[in-house]
């Protein structure tokens, strides 16, 4: 339909309402665009939510602490663990390393941005955040200084509050830097900094310090002048080592602790409050450039503040994930008492000669801290967990905390507006079915991709780590069984492949290794359908599929290829290679679902072009990131309802719409933490959004309708007669296709919009 206003009387406007009127009879409400948390926060059961990275608490007031979700910024609480409150969610980024409180007055707290863990979702820091009011606001500090890497420790001293140290460490990821995704300033120096102003300003030292990974820090108790500082570097280097200041930091001796014949990879320390003289370190094997190897090189003790070493204990409490999980602490008044966190958590109460494990309700340990009544705090993979015996027994102080790391492959059920699926980091496949945060694990391990059959939402599949662990439930999610026969378990993943069904035909699925394998009887059986489509070495992290054609398929893979099938996916045509982006599984590719010619490609990289699309099956690409920040994108989803489709980017700072081309882009909706977003799922049907991030869970919110011309939540005659007054009177909010001017296009767009309910 094409009119203009200015040709069309009122008797032709009051029969043109009629005739739009009766095609948008069927629209919902569309509430005010506010997000709404979905959790989990936390899984049923043990009480699980995402990892933590760090844990201060209060010396003085035993129930608070500060936590920092590994990318769910900081939290706090007053009540012991009861409850939690959010203070970082407006964080330039909420990927968090570490956290500091002033010794000289608690209100001051120190947040370090980048989670310093090594792994591919440790993703990159923007500086440091300082409250000087508990955590009620924040100031950004350093983001010249350390942005693109991440923030290990930050400690303060006791007798200066305007003296701190941070040590620095690179972005994670296999191949390296992989979770830095091309920041500017990945490469940018690192090891130990000192600022004399209370974090303004911040220099780095380098008198007897190497340019590498400082992974630990610790002052000598009692004298502040006396700083420790470990220099990890994952992938091993001669200079790895535990070096000693004695004054505040000027110059820097590497100490007879460890051998300088052995090269060592990350390395964790700590002193012994009631001992200052007792130090501990926890070495780990160096990794390979796959994150291999790693496993726990040795723990030792020194008693003449690392001079020498008095024992080393060989204990391997790490597998092969030393770079990623690692921590020493000492009992505040027992220096014998000594535990370790890696894959377990181990007590030693003789000095480290031997050990007990104390593993609490989840395994992966990343953060120990002490409250102001002797309890022990751990922060692992699974949460906040606390002992009031040295690890005996464990209780889980999560709920609430919403930290939960989603990955790609977000799932929504086609009628039940509280079912929802999606895979968690080290947590699982898990489901929502209530209407509250709680979720409930139906898969464990780390937890994928979800698909549900849309015919038959009670056949669901979900997967955990590695080819070929594929399940599939015949139930809606009760119990499920393994999918995967005829997947050959060899193949190279991308640690959670990618998989779909075709909703045409569901008994028809793909799967996506370094290879495309279908089924063609629901997952019973798997055969390859097609040829290594890498280029030799990768695996496939995104498919998708054609709505109206799924012989159209898009695949792109960890080694930066974007290929397309037109025969269902046994033969692929190579269309863009060098696509940087996310070594794991990703939902970068959305197919129109009214052309399957029609493609969106997110790049979730830095200085690069985010968003483009193809018309042509990937012939040719155009760039759609007009004003978009210079973030990296994870997803994009298109709502084709409307003549200009209406884009939604997931990026790492959040949600952006464009309804104009991707021209401009502004964030969708108010209350969505800045999180990373890594999936979104449009359901047209519902006129309802949700994203699936890493870090803050998922989160829901109406599509606003815009044909909705007066707000008030319905699309009626009202909302028609309201636009064309403004039209008439040439007022600019009748500039309904965004170019400035008010013409017979924007009546146009609006009579569209109406029609279509979008």
């Amino acid at each position: 339909m094409k009119l203009s206003l200015k040709a069309c009387s009122r008797a032709c406007r009051v029969a043109l309402f009629a005739l739009v009127c009766s095609s948008v009879l069927g629209i919902s409400r569309a509430h005010a665009q506010t997000w709404n948390e979905l959790g989990p926060a936390p899984i049923s059961g043990a009480g699980d939510v995402g990892r933590i990275s760090a844990i201060v608490a209060s010396p003085t007031n035993a129930n608070k602490y500060f936590v920092a979700g590994a990318d769910g910024g900081v939290w706090r609480t007053t009540d012991g663990g009861a409850s939690w409150t959010a203070l970082g969610d407006n964080f330039p980024t909420t990927a968090i390393g570490a956290l500091a409180l002033d010794p000289a007055n608690e209100n001051v707290i120190y947040a370090g941005s980048g989670e310093a863990n090594f792994a591919n979702h440790s993703r990159y820091g923007l500086g440091i955040y300082k409250s000087t009011d508990g955590g009620s606001t924040w100031t950004q500090l350093g983001a010249s200084t350390f942005s693109g890497r991440c923030i290990s420790k930050i400690i303060v001293s006791s007798t200066n509050s305007q003296r701190l140290f941070a040590s620095v460490t690179i972005a994670g990821g296999f191949p390296s830097l992989a979770a830095a995704k091309n920041h500017p300033g990945a490469t940018g120096p690192v090891g130990v900094f000192r600022s004399d102003d209370g974090g303004v300003t911040w220099t780095q030292l380098t008198t007897g310090l190497p340019n590498l990974s400082a992974t630990d820090l610790a002052f000598q108790p009692g004298n502040p002048a006396i700083v420790y500082g470990a220099i990890g570097h994952i992938f091993g280097s001669a200079s790895n080592g535990v070096y000693k200041s004695t004054n505040g930091g000027n110059t820097w001796t590497r100490m007879g602790v460890l051998s300088t014949s052995i090269t060592y990879g990350r390395i964790s320390i700590a002193l012994a409050p009631s001992s200052p003289q007792r130090l501990y370190v926890l070495t780990t094997q160096p990794c390979d450039a796959a994150g291999n190897n790693g496993a726990t090189e040795g723990f030792y003790r020194s008693d003449n503040g690392g001079t020498s070493a008095a024992i080393k204990t060989l204990i391997d409490i790490q597998a092969t994930y030393g770079w990623y999980l690692s921590c020493v602490s000492v009992a505040p008044t027992n220096a014998d008492t000594v535990f370790i966190g890696g894959f377990s958590f181990e007590r030693s109460t003789n000095a480290g000669v031997s050990f007990t494990d104390v593993t609490s309700t989840h395994v992966d340990n990343h953060a120990v801290a002490w409250d102001a009544a002797g309890r022990l705090l751990l922060g692992d993979d699974g949460g906040v967990q606390r002992t009031t015996n040295n690890g005996t027994n464990w209780t889980a102080i999560s709920v609430g905390l919403g930290t939960i790391q989603m990955y790609a492959g977000l799932s929504v059920h086609p009628t039940d507006d509280n079912v929802f699926y999606a895979g968690l980091q080290d947590n699982g496949v898990n489901k929502r079915s209530t209407n509250s945060k709680v979720w409930n694990r139906v898969i464990g391990g780390d937890g994928g991709w979800t698909q549900l059959d849309r015919s038959n939402p009670q056949r669901v599949f979900g997967e955990s780590q590695g080819t070929g662990a594929l399940s599939r439930s015949t139930n809606g999610g009760t119990s499920f069984s393994n999918a995967s026969s005829g997947i050959n378990g060899s193949d190279r993943n991308c640690f959670l492949p990618p998989y779909l069904i075709d909703q045409t035909n569901p008994q028809r699925m793909l799967y996506g290794t370094h290879r495309v394998y279908q089924s063609t009887n629901g997952g019973t059986s798997w055969s390859p359908i097609s040829a290594d489509i890498t280029a030799g070495t990768g695996a496939i992290r995104a498919l998708a599929m054609g709505t109206n054609n799924p012989q159209v398929v898009y695949a792109a893979t960890n080694d930066g290829r974007v290929l397309v099938s037109t025969n269902g996916g046994a033969n692929f045509t190579l269309r863009l290679s060098g696509n940087p982006g996310w070594p794991r599984v990703t939902r970068e590719l959305f197919v129109d679902p009214t052309d399957a010619n029609t493609a969106y490609l997110a790049v979730s990289s830095f200085g690069t072009n985010q968003i483009r699309r193809t018309h042509d099956l990937g012939l040719t690409w155009q760039t759609l990131d007009g004003d978009l920040p210079d973030v990296p994108v994870n997803v994009v989803v298109a709502d084709p309802r409307c003549g200009t489709p209406v884009l939604y980017a997931g990026t790492d700072a959040g949600l952006y719409i464009s309804r104009n081309d991707g021209l401009n882009w502004t964030r969708y909706g108010t209350g969505l933490p800045n999180a990373c977003v890594v999936d979104i799922d449009l359901d047209t049907n519902r006129n309802r959004l949700t994203v699936a991030t890493q870090g803050r869970g998922a989160w829901t919110a109406p599509v606003i309708i815009l044909a909705d011309f007066d707000g008030d939540g319905f699309v009626t005659g009202e909302d028609f007669d309201a636009f064309v007054a403004a039209f008439e009177l040439g007022s600019i909010t009748a500039d309904f296709n965004n170019d400035g001017f008010v013409t017979g296009e924007d009546f146009d767009a609006y009579v569209e919009a109406f029609q279509a309910g979008c």
